[in-house]
């Protein structure tokens, strides 16, 4: 039996969810603005709970990766924040540099686009297939299916459609592995984040911050997630744009059910739409441990985190590869300018 910890780095809260086998030890919703003003506030809760292993905030992702490897290069990965762009956005840096200063058991997971799961060709030109967050609720899906119809995590096939706070992603999962999937910045709108930016827009706008990769999405006209019902035109782009990734997905997968997880998934009735617009599949909410602060995802670390540390999910980590994952976020692109970049960070 093993203890571990599971993070989710939230746009809106950082979410930390405590396993002992299949028992729930921690349970715990942070507000990201806080773990902004206190940053070591995460290796505090580390060391009190007093774990073996522990699923850090990974971002866009990297190969699997011990903190005491990481370095500038691997941060940068992992946020794809620039160094003259000073401020991070979700204090991500800050929280893994206190982490990695106090010697914590922690790991680093990959997002989609480093499995080898995902065939090489759905990969051109795309950096956010799923950040490792959507990776770890795909975990869960996996879990939640395979309990479900009493089967084996080879034999589970599903489209998870992750509606946070801050992006709307999809992912695909066939034969128990991750085989596709549309990242919260390549698909359609999320309630704060503009989704996929037309590139006239970008041509238009010409430089701009991270900071624009959370804006333009359905909260400037629903204003907070319990009055999204009550707004039809961003109702209606919302579940629309969230329907056409699954659907587009469809092209990679043939889904025995439609996972549906997230903050936004939360707002009461809107399951009931999506059910009444979307009929390739039977659609269901993803269940998961009986928690009751934390998200999937940070359900979905914690179960990758016991399988790395050699525990009952070890056989769900052989059957995703994650222990395979390689290469970066980066090497896709097929345009020369990303050369630049990658040689200023010795990628």
């Amino acid at each position: 039996m093993v203890r571990v910890i599971g993070i989710d780095p939230g746009t809106k809260s950082f979410d930390l969810c405590g396993l002992d086998d299949e028992k729930v030890i921690l349970d715990i919703s942070i507000s990201t603005k806080e773990i902004v003003k206190d940053p070591e506030l995460l290796s505090n809760i580390i060391t009190e709970t007093g774990v073996d292993f522990v699923v850090g905030p990974s971002g866009f992702g990297i190969p699997v990766t011990n903190i005491r490897d990481i370095g500038e290069r691997e941060l940068f990965l992992m946020t794809l924040i620039k160094k003259e762009d000073t401020k991070s956005i979700l204090g991500l840096r800050a929280s893994i540099n206190w982490m990695k200063h106090n010697r914590l058991p922690v790991f680093f997971l990959p997002g989609v686009i480093h499995l080898p799961t995902v065939p090489y060709y759905r990969k051109f030109n795309r950096i956010d297939m799923g950040t490792a967050d959507k990776l770890c609720c795909a975990a869960l899906g996996i879990r939640d299916q395979a309990i479900r119809f009493n089967i084996g995590f080879r034999e589970t096939s599903f489209i998870l459609l992750e509606m946070g706070f801050g992006y709307t992603a999809a992912i695909a999962v066939n034969k128990g592995q991750i085989v596709d999937g549309i990242g919260g910045s390549v698909g359609n709108i999320g309630f704060l984040s503009l989704g996929g930016m037309d590139s006239e827009l970008a041509y238009l706008l010409g430089g701009f911050n991270k900071e624009l990769v959370f804006r333009g999405g359905i909260e400037k006209l629903a204003r907070t997630p319990d009055k999204l019902m009550e707004n039809e035109d961003a109702l209606n782009a919302y579940l629309e744009g969230a329907i056409k990734d699954v659907l587009q997905l469809t092209a990679s997968v043939k889904p025995r059910e439609i996972l549906i997880s997230g903050r936004i998934s939360r707002v009461e009735g809107l399951l009931d739409e999506i059910k009444r617009k979307l009929d390739v599949a039977p659609l269901r909410k993803l269940e998961g441990f009986p928690t009751k602060n934390v998200k999937e995802a940070a359900q979905g670390a914690a179960i990758v985190a016991n399988g790395l540390a050699g525990g009952s999910y070890s056989e769900l980590i052989g059957v995703m590869k994650i222990r395979e994952a390689k290469g970066t976020s980066l090497d896709y692109i097929l345009l020369p300018e990303i050369e630049a970049l990658k040689k200023d960070y010795m990628i």
